[in-house]
Order: C-alpha cells, then sequence, then structure tokens
C-alpha cells in the first residue's frame, strides 16, 4: 500500500462519512468533510483537528471544483431523498466533472446492492454476478455507478465502487434496524419491516471507514467495483430478541409487509417508496468479499452480538438523555 495525499469525503455528515472520518483521524490524516451545512458538518467532525469543513453547492460546478481543489481522493456519499434517486445520475455527471477539473486522481463511490437486482444462484454472491436491476432505484444506482467506472483512465483518474449490504450501527437511524434497538430502551413496541424471519445481511457501519481508509491508498484496487459484507446474516426477529433481552424484556414487535407498506404509502410518500425494494426482505442477497480480503488483507468484522449490544446502549443512552432533559 502507498502513502496517499488528501482525502475529501463528500456527503459526509451522514453515518458512513462518520465512519470513515473517524478512520481517517485515528491514522493521523487529514481530511475535508463537504456537505451543504456548516451546522451538521460541525457538529459531527468539529472535534476532529484532522478535519477541514467545506460548504459546497453540488448544483454548482465552481462550488464541486472549489471543494475538491487539494484533494488527491474523492470519497462520495451524496445521498438524496428516497423518492427523488432520478437525482443520482445528474448529481454524479455534475461531480465527476467537477472534480476532475479540479486534479483529483482517485474518485470512490459507496454503493449499494440495488444495481444487481434479484440474487440469482445460490447466496453468497461474488462481483461477477449479473448487474441487471428490475427497480426504478436500481437503475437509478446502475447509472450512477456506471458513470464513476467509465470515467475510471480518464487522463489517469482512477475510479472505483465499494458495494455495502444494508447497514446498522450506535445511532444509525436510516438502518432499517434502528427502531428496535430504540424500542428495546424505551419499554416500547418496535417498528420493523417484514418478513422478520428470513436471513438478512447487514454491515456494522463502524468497520466501514478502516476498509475505506486503506483504499485510498491501494492503486491497484481502482477500475473495478468490490463488496465489503456484514458478519454473516441474521434474521430481524433475532436481532429483536438480543436487543429486548439486554433491556430484560420480551420483543414487541408492530410488522410491516409489502402489504401493509402500500396501504401505509397512500399517506406516507417514504412506505410508498418502501414497496418496490421489499424483495430484498423477501428474496435476500448476501455479499462474499472474499476478492477484497485478498487485496487488502484480513477484514474485520463486528460479530452481531457485539453491534447490538453497543447499538443498544446508543439507544439507552439517548432515550435516557431525552427523558432527563424534559
Amino acid at each position: 500500500m502507498q502513502a496517499t495525499g488528501k482525502v475529501g469525503l463528500f456527503g459526509a455528515a451522514g453515518a458512513a462519512g462518520q465512519s470513515i472520518g473517524a478512520a481517517l483521524g485515528a491514522a493521523g490524516r487529514d481530511y475535508r468533510v463537504v456537505g451543504r451545512s456548516r451546522e451538521a458538518l460541525q457538529r459531527t467532525f468539529g472535534h476532529d483537528p484532522h478535519a477541514e469543513i467545506v460548504i459546497w453547492n453540488p448544483d454548482d460546478p465552481t462550488s464541486i471544483r472549489a471543494a475538491a481543489a487539494g484533494l488527491q481522493t474523492v470519497v462520495y456519499l451524496v445521498g438524496v431523498p428516497y423518492d427523488q434517486f432520478a437525482q443520482h445520475p445528474p448529481l454524479m455527471e455534475k461531480t465527476l466533472a467537477g472534480v476532475m477539473a479540479a486534479g483529483v486522481e482517485r474518485f470512490i463511490l459507496i454503493g449499494t446492492v440495488y444495481p444487481y437486482g434479484r440474487a440469482r444462484g445460490s447466496n453468497p454472491i461474488h462481483e461477477d454476478h449479473p448487474r441487471e436491476p428490475h427497480t426504478f432505484k436500481g437503475r437509478m444506482r446502475l447509472a450512477q455507478e456506471n458513470l464513476v467506472l467509465a470515467a475510471h483512465g480518464q487522463n489517469g483518474f482512477k475510479t472505483l465502487v465499494l458495494r455495502l449490504p444494508d447497514f446498522y450501527g450506535p445511532g444509525v437511524e436510516r438502518s432499517l434496524l434502528h427502531d428496535i434497538f430504540v424500542g428495546a430502551a424505551a419499554a416500547r413496541r418496535a417498528q420493523v419491516l417484514g418478513p422478520i424471519d428470513m436471513p438478512h445481511e447487514f454491515i456494522y457501519l463502524p468497520d466501514v471507514g478502516p476498509v475505506v481508509e486503506r483504499l485510498t491508498r491501494t492503486p491497484d484496487a481502482y477500475g473495478r467495483w468490490w463488496h465489503l459484507a456484514g458478519a454473516g446474516t441474521i434474521t430481524p426477529r433475532e436481532v429483536a430478541r438480543e436487543a429486548y433481552a439486554l433491556a430484560g424484556r420480551e420483543p414487541k414487535l408492530m410488522v410491516a409487509g409489502k402489504g401493509m407498506l402500500r396501504v401505509l404509502g397512500l399517506f406516507n410518500p417514504l412506505m410508498r417508496e418502501l414497496v418496490e425494494m421489499n424483495y430484498l426482505m423477501t428474496e435476500p442477497l448476501v455479499l462474499d468479499d472474499s476478492a477484497l480480503a485478498a487485496l487488502i488483507g484480513p477484514l474485520r468484522k463486528t460479530s452481531y452480538r457485539e453491534g447490538i449490544r453497543r447499538c443498544f446502549e446508543a439507544a439507552r443512552d439517548e432515550v435516557s438523555e431525552r427523558v432527563s432533559s424534559r
């Protein structure tokens, strides 16, 4: 692995950005966090002397170039509202043009399993699995990553896609499992997407940062996509059983399957958007990351038991703080 220059995290305010920033800071590397809100970035990264905070407008080419100036590597974490996935390709097109104009050498997209569509053959799947999405969100993510991969090799520019499964972690509100931890801590019923007895793969988000940090200084990784898997599979019911046991309680769950999502979607746009992706709950897709391990060495995986404990403790602290502030 080679030493590398400064890394910029574009769309850094979310949980994945926090994990990658923590890994860069722990390695003693200066990095830049880029987002729309200075307040959000200051709240998350203001304590780290290695972090430089920069505000951008991803619709403005001048702003993109300015945000990328002086960086060797950009890690792209920019999210869009779940009902606005059509924004992904044009945002990526603008960002790639801006960072290349700024002289950035390497680009990492943190991707998803959406471009694969339904799993073919047996799980877990390798990187040679067909990318044939049957959903709108999958097609938008596929178009996004195709732009990234097509840019590889242009004037020495290097790109890669790191594909993750669904995620969870302490305080990660956008996780499918988050309400289980809060429900256990608050002694209430948790809302969960069903079915809840189907094995599913989740990655513990704090495990992602160290891998991305290594990829920023691994030139041989570029020009393709890689898988980063979780610590095997688990069912949502098993997660609930362990989380509620930590609270000394029996699980209390309200399960929303595809039918209920359709009904809820009449009133809630987010629920409506979850319907087309519900196949990932009924037809699990599990990743094999042996190729990545062969490239960069052993991949640290937090066990589900340890991850659930940390998530529950974070939720318990949050609930206690909320109660004490009333």
